[in-house]
């Protein structure tokens, strides 16, 4: 464990005290416990819950994600409760969540910003029914296509693919190219490239070129599996 993560983890520790290290097989570090919350949205109702879970933190954080698992299965898994097939909860689009904790990436800051307004929704959704109180994704690829048309403010999968290639090009290559709003332009040269290129930050541009391949594979398969349909 780096010395940094070290001490982001000693502090998440004191601050939820119900976690705590657990053994692992892997580099990433392992959180379990019991993750105890209060909060409390604006048009939402103040809540005091916990929930069993496994914080698995890996060691390139705050540039790789934690992925979360809650153990005691008290969140449904019938595809409505955003928990993924392998068990890890949905928190949001990747972009979304490096977002949230790019101004102060400790564990912390995950842990308020991602995780807790996530199990606030679903405690709220567990004790009153009906919908999600925050604005709700579509599962998997759709729900992220979706969101990074939001984030970019653009519109379509294929801008949203090309906008990541161009994030995994050195930014002086990138800019001489189109800008996906299709405005004529180049990215360097229009507004929605100054908005696109604030994510450069966020993450290696490998990282967005895995990115765009893993999203441009999965909607592809989609499309050749409605098709066969």
């Amino acid at each position: 464990m780096s010395e940094g993560l070290e001490s982001f983890i000693e502090q998440f520790l004191l601050d939820y005290p119900g976690m705590s290290l657990a053994p692992s097989r892997s580099r990433d570090v392992i959180l379990k416990g019991k993750f105890g919350f209060q909060a409390k949205s604006k048009n939402g109702p103040e809540i005091i819950d916990s929930y069993e879970i496994i914080i698995s933190v890996p060691t390139g954080y705050p540039r790789e994600l934690p992925k979360v698992t809650e153990v005691a299965k008290r969140i449904p898994r019938d595809g409505n409760h955003h928990v993924n097939p392998d068990g890890t909860l949905c928190l949001g689009s990747p972009l979304r969540l490096l977002s949230l904790i790019s101004g102060k990436p400790d564990i912390i800051c995950f842990a308020e910003n991602c995780l807790v307004p996530f199990l606030y929704a679903i405690s709220n959704k567990l004790e009153s029914g009906g919908d999600f109180i925050f604005k709700e994704l579509d599962h998997g690829t759709p729900g992220i296509i979706d969101d990074y048309c939001d984030l970019f403010k653009l519109y379509t999968p294929d801008q949203i693919i090309e906008t990541l290639n161009l994030l995994g090009l050195k930014k002086r290559v990138a800019n001489k190219k189109s800008c996906p709003c299709q405005c004529g332009s180049r990215l360097g040269k229009c507004t929605s490239g100054t908005r696109i290129n604030r994510f450069r930050t966020l993450a290696p541009r490998s990282w967005f070129r895995k990115h765009a391949f893993e999203l441009s594979r999965d909607i592809h398969r989609s499309i050749s599996n409605n098709s066969v349909r």
